[in-house]
This record gives structure tokens, C-alpha cells and sequence, in this order.
């Protein structure tokens, strides 16, 4: 994707939290590809460096734990000194880190710390330097389980559920400054650890790939960035306060899958 067929995105500036690995190291990539000057933010230091040099003299890393204050406020200090202006906030770290019934007040602390405290955080540390853009674009990151009931899972999806309550706020108040709020819902995407996994695990993958997607598989990294960058494009003036799944269709569908059950057929042939 170039700045050609996504208008408005060349010469920008974005902080991308999560940019070490999986869907934020993909958004790194991209958004660089696309012209755009990228801070990266990730405890995961040695491969978000790593992923930055690759990338030119308009990508840097910054060491960044969202559970810290000090270390957002130093994101966004190096964001201004180095590149001058925050046009995007991308907010796509997080923890999976949930033991369900079983997680602790500290383990509930930690998961929302990282995945909605920090990030509200950044959002407050940055809005002044977004209200100075004339295209300042928000971008959380939700998932199908903020929606729906899984096993053993009680922090991921409710710290999800929140910031997809937050999109809708943020959205409404910060309107009046020009700062556009919205959220990605991505289903199962493939990572690059997928094409040298052990074939049982790529196997794995393919079946509830096909199982839980309309569309019979994974998504791709480009695929979900291409919609964060419509979203942070001149295309997406007139969108906020929204929710766009990148997923397949699989939060559009129910618990039988991409499996055909028609019960009349079914009584049918049981001579009802």
C-alpha cells in the first residue's frame, strides 16, 4: 500500500505501541512503507529495534512499559524531539496474560494496566500535540471475545469490552478537536512465526482458520493494516467512533461455524 491510493498518510507522524512483534511490528512495517515517520513503542526491545533499522532514518523504537508513566511521557517526549508533531496513535500492545476464574487482583491490574490503562494514558499525554494535527487519528484494537463468552478467559476479553466503550467516548468528546476515534477488530491473523512453525502447528492453524473464518482462513498482516491506515487516511475524514472488524467474518457468525445444519432437512429425513 503506497501514499498514491491512501491519501493523506505521507510525511505523518504515528506512535505504534506493540511494534515488536504479531500485528504492531506489521503496522510498523506498513505504515513506514506508506511514508509515514513511525515511533515504535514495545518492552520488547531487542526485536523492535531490530524491525526499525530495517525500516530508514524516519522509524525509531523507544523502550516503553505502559504500566509505567514515565516511560509514556518519555514516548512521547522523543515522539516531539525527533519528528516534531503526533498525527496517529496506534494502539496495538496488549497481554494475553488471564488465568479466568482462577486470575488474581494483580493479574486483573496488569491487564488492564496494559492493555487500557497505559493506553488511555497515552492517549491524554498526546491529545495536546493531536490537537494540533490537522488529520489526528486514534486507533484502539478490540477483539470478538469483548463480544461473546469464552472459556477460561475473563481479562482479555473485558479489558477489550472497555476499550471498545472507550472508542465510543473518546469518539464524542474529542470531536470538537478534530481527533478522529475509532477500533480494529482483527480475527485469527497469520504471523510471520506461522511459516517456520512444526507442520502440526501450521496444520493447526489452517483448520480453525477455515473453522471460525466465513472466509475459510487467516487473515494477513497487510490486511489488517491496510484498514488502520484507511482509517489514519484523508479516506476516513467523515469516520469516527467506530468499530471495523478485519476478521473474516468471523464475529458475524454463530457457534456452528461455516458448517450447513438445516434442522428441516434434518426432520426430513427422520420422517418428521
Amino acid at each position: 500500500m503506497t501514499d498514491d491510493s491512501m491519501k493523506g498518510l505521507k510525511g505523518r507522524v504515528a506512535i505504534i505501541t506493540g511494534g515488536s512483534s504479531g500485528i504492531g511490528a506489521g503496522l510498523v512495517q506498513a505504515f513506514a512503507a506508506a511514508g509515514v515517520k513511525v515511533m515504535s513503542a514495545d518492552t520488547q526491545e531487542e526485536a523492535g529495534r531490530n524491525i526499525v533499522s530495517a525500516l530508514g532514518p524516519d522509524c525509531e523504537f523507544v523502550h516503553t512499559d505502559l504500566r509505567i508513566d514515565a516511560d509514556i511521557d518519555a514516548l512521547v517526549g522523543n515522539t516531539i524531539d525527533r519528528f516534531g508533531a503526533i498525527d496517529f496513535l496506534i494502539n496495538a500492545a496488549c497481554t494475553y496474560a488471564d488465568e479466568g476464574v482462577d486470575t488474581d487482583r494483580d493479574g486483573w491490574h496488569n491487564g488492564f494496566d496494559v492493555n487500557m490503562f497505559g493506553h488511555i494514558a497515552l492517549l491524554q499525554r498526546s491529545l495536546d500535540h493531536l490537537r494540533r494535527s490537522d488529520a489526528a487519528s486514534v486507533v484502539f484494537f478490540t477483539s470478538e471475545s469483548a463480544r461473546v463468552g469464552l472459556p477460561g478467559r475473563w481479562v482479555y476479553p473485558a479489558t477489550k469490552a472497555a476499550l471498545e466503550q472507550v472508542t465510543r467516548s473518546a469518539a464524542m468528546d474529542l470531536a470538537d478537536d478534530g481527533v478522529r476515534v475509532n477500533s480494529v477488530l482483527p480475527g485469527w491473523t497469520e504471523k510471520p512465526w506461522h511459516q517456520t512453525a512444526p507442520d502440526e502447528t501450521k496444520a493447526h492453524y489452517k483448520k480453525w482458520g477455515g473453522r471460525l473464518h466465513m472466509l475459510d482462513r487467516q487473515g494477513t498482516l497487510a490486511e489488517v493494516a491496510n484498514v488502520v491506515m484507511f482509517l489514519c487516511s484523508a479516506h476516513a475524514g467523515f469516520v469516527t467512533g467506530a468499530c471495523y472488524c478485519v476478521d473474516g467474518g468471523h464475529s458475524a457468525m454463530g457457534p456452528q461455524g461455516r458448517e450447513r445444519i438445516l434442522p428441516t432437512a434434518v426432520r426430513k429425513a427422520g420422517g418428521a
